[in-house]
């Protein structure tokens, strides 16, 4: 293209002015504010020279420094006619077009922009004097009528622009004073042909007046609409006048409040219906009507439920992981499952939640591992105590014809949460009782039953709400008082006991700080050793969770606490030298392993609501009639299983034995501890050892505990809460246990640190258990 160009085509030296959102169009003039630095600089060297300067439009208005890629190739050579200094280094500047010219090399010289030129030739002949006319009087009849139709034109402007004759001039001027955007003017600037340049002009026009005659179409329909508002709000202060007079001015405004909630609420058509039809119902009823009140409290209930509004959940993993961890120590399995559900949610987003049972003895962490659920998954986390529940409404609502009626637990509840995706407490299930009022435990069967529970239907509400996206964590101290329906809706997770270690680092990493700050102290002020907190666990406490251990440890800190008080920069160190002053005497003594192997004395293991227990059940053989005296307060199981131990010795002895031996003798079989009720089958073997022991003149190894249930044949069968036995066995110092074989499953399951120093030996046969522990 350059090199056509003869050198009277050519301009050099032209200072560049750059422009963001704006042309300039040859034939007209245009006043403008600068206040970049490299333009200001144009301005003063075109002012020293010929006051020639070259204005082209950017590309992107936010770039800084343009470059000649980041401006159009088309502009205007400009003359400038006057420049004023205003504040704050901007000047304002008055121009005039001349032509359209090309840019076809940019310099930067001395702080501004300098270019060479290039002339733009017309490309079409336009010498048809009768068709210019015909451009001329069209292109002025359709800016006549975008002026009418936009209606914010100075007259006497237009009346200028409509008295141009040449048809260049008027595309000019025309583009120059119409708000559109700068890129389509910059596209009428850029044809080379008038034709073209009349063309686009021509099609902005007449698209310009067709957005105005929409835009004034809905204007008279926002007016017509406006109007009929203003008719309805004339009839409904008139309503109010009326009201008011009546002495009914609250419920009116009332129902508006209701009226505008309901606009907001997402909810399902049925109920938006439901609502809408009551607040009608609610307008026309008397204020001093009790079944004013009945409305008020069903429409403020159904605009309170969570319909379809829910609460974030969190989809990571790895942070559910380490809020669970950090709070809470142990409940694997808990945990684990948790996180399942999580990562489920974050693959499958309408997937159904988890409806799990925590069964376990009391202070293991049931409820408090529920709140850490709901905040490592991002949910609101509601409880409900069913502890003594006896009535159904308790749970499905009352219906509206009683005085006083009120949504269930299950609907208030997930008022309160305020989201219909929460983690619900159902706190105690195995506490349900049931009365001639109904079985709550029978309308938990809909809340619990993930095909049911999508229309769950409270009596109170009589609209079906959507129970499937909350998360329902139970927790029950057994699952033997649970019916068996509402068990089988439930994921059971066993929570056994927590370990002597368990309890250790819960005790140092969550309650000794708990307490402190319960207490206010601080880090400083009181010191509790490691040693004194496991002799608080062996000593002082006997539970299966950690509720007394920390009533302990609050004992200390109150201790510390008063010390504190007196002499504030005391510090207080508890060790296990000077435990005894800050909890007094010790409570309870470990009964541990006899240090010499005894004739008819042999240790068996129990387990309890609180942990697991060693027996060490005595027999004494003693000349008599053949009678079998049972103590130790033992229940039915125990003494059947007693009796089946002295049947199957009788059986179990050599042919040498002496003739009617156990017709001679009495047997005498205690289990110590008499004041404490005992059963179950699993001491079954241990009493068989004992007895043969004590028959055949036998020493039992002291080093040994058992535990199995004995058959009339001598097999071993299996027991349950072996973990709580062997930890048991392992604090009374007993190094070797003996299990049924059929429990081996439940040992490969138990952590490394329980069955650290101990060594499990399986057994099937009573045989088997003589020769290892009779020395």
């Amino acid at each position: 293209m350059e090199e056509n160009l003869d050198v009277a085509d050519k301009m050099e030296g032209i200072p560049v002015v750059t422009l963001r959102d704006l042309v300039v169009f040859p034939k007209t003039t245009v006043y403008f504010e600068v206040g970049r630095e490299n333009t200001v600089q144009a301005l003063k060297e075109a002012m020293n020279g010929k006051q020639l300067v070259f204005t082209v439009a950017q590309k992107d208005p936010s770039v800084e420094t343009p470059g000649i890629d980041d401006l159009f190739e088309t502009g205007t050579l400009a003359e400038v006619k006057q420049i004023i200094n205003m504040p704050g280094k901007i000047i304002r500047v008055v121009i005039s077009g001349r032509e359209r010219m090309k840019l076809l090399y940019l310099e930067t010289m001395d702080g501004y922009l300098s270019g060479t030129l290039g002339s733009v030739p017309e490309t079409k002949d336009t010498s048809y004097t009768l068709e210019i006319v015909a451009m001329v009087r069209g292109l002025k009849d359709l800016f006549q009528t975008y002026t009418s139709a936009n209606g914010r034109f100075n007259q006497k402007l237009v009346d200028e622009i409509l008295n141009i004759s040449d048809l260049d001039t008027l595309i000019y001027q025309i583009c120059s004073n119409i708000p559109v955007n700068y890129q389509i003017k910059q596209q009428v600037l850029s044809e080379d042909s008038i034709i073209d340049r009349h063309e686009q002009l021509s099609v902005v026009l007449s698209r310009e007046i067709g957005i105005a005659r929409i835009q004034d179409d809905i204007s008279r329909r926002v007016k017509s609409q406006v109007e009929s508002n203003q008719k309805e709000y004339y009839l409904r202060e008139q309503l109010k006048a009326i009201h008011k007079e009546l002495g009914e001015e609250d419920s009116a405004s009332d129902a508006d409040k209701y009226t505008e909630a309901l606009e907001k609420l997402k909810a399902p058509k049925k109920v938006k219906k439901k609502i809408k039809e009551e607040i009608r119902r609610f307008k026309i009823t008397s204020q001093s009507s009790s079944e004013n009140a009945v409305i008020r409290g069903y429409i403020e209930t159904l605009l309170d439920i969570p319909w379809k509004k829910e609460s974030k959940s969190n989809a990571d993993v790895v942070h559910a992981s380490e809020v669970l961890d950090r709070e809470h120590y142990g409940l694997k399995k808990v945990k684990e499952r948790v996180l399942e559900c999580i990562a489920v949610k974050a693959i499958k987003k309408d997937g159904q939640s988890p409806i799990i049972c925590l069964a376990g003895p009391p202070g293991t962490g049931k409820t408090s591992i529920a709140k850490s659920v709901a905040k490592s998954m991002g949910r609101k986390y509601v409880r409900i105590c069913l502890g003594g529940v006896r009535d159904e409404a308790e749970i499905r609502g009352h219906r509206r014809t009683y005085v006083g009626a009120m949504p269930g637990r299950i609907v208030a509840a997930l008022r309160t949460a305020g989201a219909r995706n929460p983690v619900m407490l159902l706190d105690e299930i195995d506490k349900i009782g049931s009365d001639y009022k109904g079985d709550p435990s029978s309308a938990l069967l809909e809340v619990l039953d993930p095909e049911q529970n999508k229309h769950f239907r409270d009596h109170y509400v009589e609209m079906p709400v959507d129970l499937s996206k909350v998360m329902f964590i139970c927790t029950a101290n057994t699952t033997d008082t649970i019916p068996r329906p509402l068990l089988d809706r439930m994921e059971i997770i066993e929570l056994s006991g927590y370990t002597s270690n368990e309890k250790f680092h819960i005790a140092k990493e969550h309650l000794v700080e708990k307490q402190k700050n319960a207490n206010g102290l601080t880090k400083n002020q009181l010191n509790i050793s490691d040693r004194a907190i496991k002799i608080i666990i062996e000593n002082y406490t006997r539970e299966a969770g950690v509720r007394n251990l920390e009533r302990k440890i609050a004992q200390i800190c109150r201790k510390a606490a008063m010390q504190a008080a007196k002499k504030p920069e005391s510090h207080v160190r508890v060790s296990e030298r000077n435990i005894r002053a800050f909890l007094g005497i010790q409570k309870y003594t470990t009964d541990m392993a006899n240090t010499e192997a005894d004739v008819g004395i042999a240790r068996g293991l129990a387990w309890t609501s609180v942990g697991g227990d060693t027996l060490e059940i005595e027999v004494n053989v003693m000349k008599g009639t053949g009678k079998m005296e049972l103590t130790g307060k033992l229940g039915d199981v125990m003494q059947e299983s007693a009796k089946i131990a002295l049947s199957y010795v009788r059986s179990a002895v050599p042919d040498d034995f002496p003739e009617k031996y156990f017709e001679k003798h009495d047997i005498h079989l205690h289990v110590p501890e008499g004041a404490v009720p005992k059963d179950g089958p699993s001491a079954g073997i241990t009493m068989a050892t004992a007895i043969y022991s004590a028959v055949m003149d036998k020493k039992v190894r002291p080093d040994v505990a058992m535990t199995g249930e004995l058959t009339l044949r001598g097999r071993v069968l299996p027991i349950g809460g072996l973990k709580e036995k062997i930890l048991a066995a392992k604090t009374a110092g007993i190094k070797v246990v003996l299990v049924p074989l059929k429990n081996q499953k439940d040992v490969d399951d138990l952590e490394k640190e329980i069955l650290d120093g101990i060594s499990v030996k399986y057994v099937q046969h009573a045989e088997e258990v003589f020769r290892e522990v009779l020395v």
